[in-house]
């Protein structure tokens, strides 16, 4: 896996969790049609998220990645869109006021469909069908038709991941992010959460500062730092022929990208060694995330280290830890002391998701509130004892007043999970919840800066 790198040298290595396509030559035509389709993302832009990351790894900042779990082509719609970048918005802005600490903004967004199923077959009332994998490749609908993977379906998720980067982008640079509408940012169903109120008064002191900077001649709608914010997206690259066909050599620096989404991650299901999407991604000069399961021994993860990153480039790995409430100290220890006693730069990410998945007596499955926050509680106690950035968040969220995961201040019961239970995949914070997670992480937060200057006193 060291040798010579080109595009398709993933195709010589062990490739898990694609889709098996009965028709190789459709798959092959609409693959050939997506190479001579624009970039959904230019090589600059990627830079620049490795430039902001290099910064969180240095310990001067903080990465917020969240979205969908699994977009889909049925609530492709730009509300969905504008109220999950709002929800991302208000995150950030509690972090960044209580913290002090600049927040890199990574939505879960614009190519975030394939997911790699735990079976290849699923089955109900006794019948079995294949999985569903994720719009771009088949449907949800649980019939034989649904179920064929369809290479149709990928050029129906660039032409959605383009239409979603082109709205996030127009939000981001366009006056919706103006720190001045701050105080319009709440939505409408979030004043049943108490954290409502203090993201109110959050919101309120930011206008006073705005307020004092212009007393003191310093007009805010000259500081393109306050009228607009940067924006990225990323997703699991784990569907290769089209991450293959998206990328794009760098006309300025003969680099390979993957122009599909700024950040990419491996997967904990396909980042094994001899991993296609290993090679794959070693090649290009995109920011990388790696998941980090129970499964995972340090000396394995130093060797995938050397291999993504041989020249050490700080912001190029994201490690995104997921291992459950009762697992996280004792597993992402070792983890954490390997790394930093080898010297990589990376950036450190707690995904409190996918480790805290259970099935509720109601039948549906769902993650309890308080199972999240216990292991983005020793994450943070991992890092404070290892001396070691509690870098940053990645969570399955949206901006729709859903009933997927049960606890937190709106107090979401089992009983109440059927009302608004809408994911395709996995289930999602709430923008209430999601608001919650932001405060009492910037609690986390400022007791890591408080450890740090005792340190360095």
């Amino acid at each position: 896996m060291t040798g010579t790198w080109t595009p398709e040298s993933w195709t010589a290595q062990e490739a898990r969790h694609l889709p098996s396509y009965p028709d190789a030559a459709a798959l092959a035509k609409v693959t050939d049609t997506l190479t001579s389709f624009p970039p959904l993302v230019f090589a600059g832009e990627a830079r620049a998220l490795k430039a902001d990351l290099a910064d969180v790894a240095a310990g001067k900042g903080f990465l917020l990645q969240g979205g969908d779990c699994a977009e889909s082509f049925a609530e492709f719609h730009p509300n969905n869109i504008r109220d999950t970048f709002r929800v991302i918005l208000q995150m950030a802005v509690v972090l960044t006021f209580a913290s002090k600490q600049p927040v890199v903004k990574v939505g879960r967004m614009a190519g975030q469909f394939a997911k790699p199923r735990s079976s290849p077959v699923e089955v109900q009332g006794g019948v079995e069908l294949p999985s569903y994998l994720g719009d771009n490749i088949n449907g949800i609908e649980f019939t034989p038709e649904a179920r064929i993977p369809d290479p149709q379906r990928l050029l129906q998720g660039y032409s959605q991941s383009a239409a979603t980067l082109n709205l996030v982008r127009a939000f981001s640079t366009g006056g919706y992010a103006n720190l001045r509408q701050v105080h319009q940012w709440t939505l409408d169903f979030m004043s049943r959460s108490p954290w409502a109120t203090r993201f109110e008064e959050v919101s309120t002191r930011i206008g006073e500062a705005l307020d004092f900077m212009q007393a003191c001649g310093i007009d805010p709608q000259t500081v393109p730092q306050l009228q607009g914010t940067s924006f990225y997206t990323s997703h699991e690259a784990l569907h290769l022929p089209y991450e293959q066909a998206m990328t794009r050599q760098d006309s300025l620096t003969g680099d390979w990208y993957d122009t599909s989404a700024h950040m990419l991650w491996i997967g904990d299901r396909t980042r094994f060694e001899g991993s296609a999407h290993v090679e794959y991604l070693r090649g290009v000069g995109n920011p990388i995330g790696f998941k980090c399961g129970p499964s995972l021994a340090p000396d394995e993860l130093l060797r995938q280290l050397d291999l993504l990153n041989p020249g050490r480039e700080a912001g190029r790995i994201t490690l995104i830890s997921r291992f459950g409430d009762d697992k996280v100290e004792a597993g992402l220890a070792p983890l954490v002391r390997a790394v930093k006693r080898e010297g990589h730069p990376v950036v450190w990410s707690c995904d409190p998701m996918h480790g805290n998945v259970i099935k509720a007596e109601s039948g549906y499955k769902t993650r309890p509130f308080d199972r999240i926050l216990r292991e983005v509680s020793g994450f943070f106690a991992v890092h404070r004892a290892e001396g070691t950035h509690a870098g940053g968040i990645h969570i399955e969220m949206t901006g729709q007043d859903v009933t997927e995961c049960v606890g937190g201040a709106v107090a979401i019961s089992d009983a109440a999970l059927a009302d608004r239970y809408h994911t395709h995949c996995d289930p999602r914070l709430n923008a209430a919840q999601s608001i919650e997670l932001a405060f009492l992480l910037a609690d986390m937060l400022n007791a890591e800066a408080v450890d740090r200057a005792q340190r360095a006193a």
